[in-house]
């Protein structure tokens, strides 16, 4: 009887996250085309391409953090990287996807080289290592300004351009962006199902046991940061296209903060989690735009807002939403 229970348990889980893909994209689907349609404004079409963007940022930490267990706060620094690359090489002429390809490896390779660096760490003092990483790479935002114009940021950035097609208008880059979030959402769910996958949580949950099993530990935490650096470099390129304007300020600790909590909200080692919390944390903020409240203040409104979500998730839900990690 308890086999019986377990297996149905097992296939109601199963069904539940299959709805739950279908219910999303059946309503991404809706939603573009009422903006192609016109019938929605520009405004919601700008609205989903950013949320596509961190959907991609979001699932591909989670990788790391949620599935691997590495505490990694040089995510969002790593988005900076691709943003940058892929900038500074399409505005010296060269094409978008020779750039596309630089802006994702890049980011990969120096993810390798902190998991190398940090081999030896675990949890704080992993995250705090990492954290220093980050603003490492700030730093060279900001003071390299022969090549980043510093604080100044790079503007005029050109539009995503291949096969002599351009992108030009925010509808067109929805279409664009949804594409790529979908891929991205697809490989990386097939990672985490995958043998390797497996891997990575063997490592999260009992790495010791995975050692002795001959297991190469350093191998699996290379390759599952290189993945994820990968797709951050993908997120920093579509982001640096379409706002055509990138400054250090853009990768710094706001958006890290902003990144953690959706992935504690919608639950770490969860892929539909990593994709529930951005959706809900996007529409938090947008919603307080439509506050009465004075642009200079709105900021740090945010972050107060973010702290206390992120103490309510931690005292009566520590898993998150979808989690399979209680964060206690």
């Amino acid at each position: 009887m308890g086999t019986i229970q377990k297996n149905n348990i097992i296939e109601t889980l199963k069904d539940s996250q299959k709805a739950f893909w279908l219910i999303l994209f059946v309503i991404d689907i809706i939603f573009i085309f009422l903006c192609l349609q016109g019938i929605l404004n520009e405004y919601f079409a700008h609205v989903l391409v950013v949320i596509n963007i961190y959907l991609i940022l979001s699932i591909s930490l989670n990788l790391v953090m949620g599935f691997t267990g590495l505490l990694n706060l040089s995510h969002i620094a790593l988005f900076g990287v691709g943003a940058y690359t892929s900038a500074l090489m399409i505005m010296n002429g060269y094409s978008y996807l020779l750039s596309l390809l630089l802006a994702m490896l890049l980011p990969g390779v120096f993810a390798v080289l902190l998991m190398f660096a940090t081999r030896k760490l675990k949890s704080d003092y992993l995250m705090l290592v990492t954290f220093g990483f980050s603003f490492l790479l700030y730093s060279i935002f900001i003071s390299w300004t022969s090549l980043t114009r510093g604080p100044l940021g790079l503007n005029n950035i050109p539009k995503i351009s291949f096969f002599d097609f351009t992108i030009y208008s925010t509808n067109q880059f929805l279409v664009f962006s949804t594409i790529m979030a979908i891929v991205s959402i697809i490989i990386i769910y097939n990672i985490t199902k995958s043998s390797f996958g497996r891997l990575l949580q063997a490592v999260r949950d009992d790495e010791i046991s995975l050692k002795l099993l001959g297991k190469n530990i350093e191998l699996i935490k290379f390759k599952a940061m290189f993945i994820s650096g990968l797709f951050a470099g993908l997120a920093g390129s579509l982001f640096a296209h379409y706002s055509q304007y990138i400054e250090p300020n853009s990768f710094w600790i706001v958006d890290l903060i902003f990144l953690l909590t959706v992935l504690i909200v919608g639950g770490l080692a969860s892929n539909r989690g990593a994709v529930f919390g951005v959706i809900i944390i996007m529409i938090l903020n947008e919603s307080l735009r439509l506050l009465p409240i004075p642009s200079e203040i709105l900021g740090p409104t945010r972050q107060i807002i973010y702290a206390l979500i992120l103490i309510l998730i931690l005292l009566y839900r520590p898993k998150g939403i979808f989690g399979r990690i209680d964060l206690k």
